[in-house]
């Protein structure tokens, strides 16, 4: 739907799909998008490298943003042109250790397969909203699928105290508005604390973060 409201109107639609990448198939062409993108990171291999999707023929109108060795086809005094894609978008010495790392996460994903990492990460997401909903003060936001991610607030404590306490006690999460803003204002508040579960949580770490949570409350009142 998305995409076609933007088609309607000549514009090109980008998905951010870091999230979905490592836990849902995707098929580009059924959504209609015209890039798509996915972070290394996200799909538990290393950081500073990720994938763009676009059909060739988007690549190949668009110039390249940055220049260097291998993305030149010709150079001359008249004129320069350039590599077809992706080669005209891969300046200079490529991220070599990222690429073979990535490759080596990718493989460990589908070994494992998209469906049993979506569905330990659902059961311990649905363990911790439980736990979370459960205390008082704590508000937690979203549905109660949310791709291993769990949003919540500890009374009107600030999430980047939330997350310091947390820290003292090995628990590492996100603190901040997230780069959403418009749905901070949504939900009227100024950020969340953001917890987020893959396919090595545990049981373990949902009762540290609930031990995390009980501290901040006993230690603001």
């Amino acid at each position: 739907r998305a995409a076609a409201i933007a088609h309607k109107v000549g514009a090109k639609l980008l998905l951010d799909g870091c999230q979905a990448a490592p836990r849902l198939p995707v098929d580009v062409q059924d959504l209609g998008c015209d890039f798509y993108v996915f972070s290394g990171h996200k799909i538990y291999g290393p950081t500073g490298i990720g994938a763009l999707w676009a059909p060739y023929a988007v690549l190949e109108s668009m110039p390249p943003w940055k220049g260097g060795g291998s993305m030149i086809d010709r150079v001359s005094f008249d004129g320069t042109t350039y590599a077809p894609p992706p080669g005209r978008f891969e300046a200079g010495t490529p991220h070599i250790a990222g690429v073979v790392g990535l490759d080596v996460a990718i493989q460990y994903v589908e070994g494992i397969g998209l469906d049993v990492i979506s569905d330990h990460e659902n059961a311990t997401l649905a363990m911790a909203r439980e736990a979370l909903s459960g205390i008082n003060s704590v508000r937690v936001f979203g549905p109660d699928k949310s791709m291993g991610i769990l949003s919540f607030a500890v009374g009107d404590v600030h999430p980047h105290d939330v997350a310091t306490i947390l820290d003292e006690g090995g628990v590492a999460i996100r603190a901040g508005h997230h780069c959403a803003q418009p749905l901070m204002d949504y939900f009227g508040v100024a950020a969340t604390a953001r917890a987020s579960f893959g396919i090595y949580s545990d049981d373990a770490d949902v009762a540290a973060l609930v031990d995390g949570i009980n501290r901040v409350r006993k230690i603001f009142g």
